[in-house]
């Protein structure tokens, strides 16, 4: 079972930004993504990006949000720039079944 480990949230003002990473233990020649849950709310979607590269992104975060993979270190980042308030919340990187333990991101002045 593939052991996937977030870092990089922390607390940002409106308007900042902050660069996710999610390291993989094994290879991660699949597709890969990041989803975020907060308080109160189910777990949605952010983007995702597959083997190929082709990516996909929630409404809410086109145009800010980037995902990035890099096959040869087993990392998929997310750039998150021009962040707002709703963007708070717990972010998850996944893979298949598997998920990480969570990073959190606080957009606040």
């Amino acid at each position: 079972q593939v052991q996937l480990v977030e870092s990089g949230g922390g607390l940002v003002q409106p308007g900042g930004s902050l660069r996710l990473s999610c390291a993989a233990s094994t290879r991660i020649l699949l597709s890969m993504g990041w989803y975020r849950q907060a308080p109160g709310k189910q777990r949605e979607l952010v983007a995702t990006i597959s083997v190929n590269d082709i990516t996909r992104y929630a409404d809410s975060v086109k145009g800010r949000f980037t995902i990035s993979r890099d096959n040869a270190k087993n990392t998929v980042d997310l750039q998150m720039n021009s962040l707002k308030p709703e963007d708070t919340a717990v972010y998850y990187c996944n893979r298949g079944l598997a998920w990480g333990q969570g990073t959190q991101v606080t957009v606040s002045s």
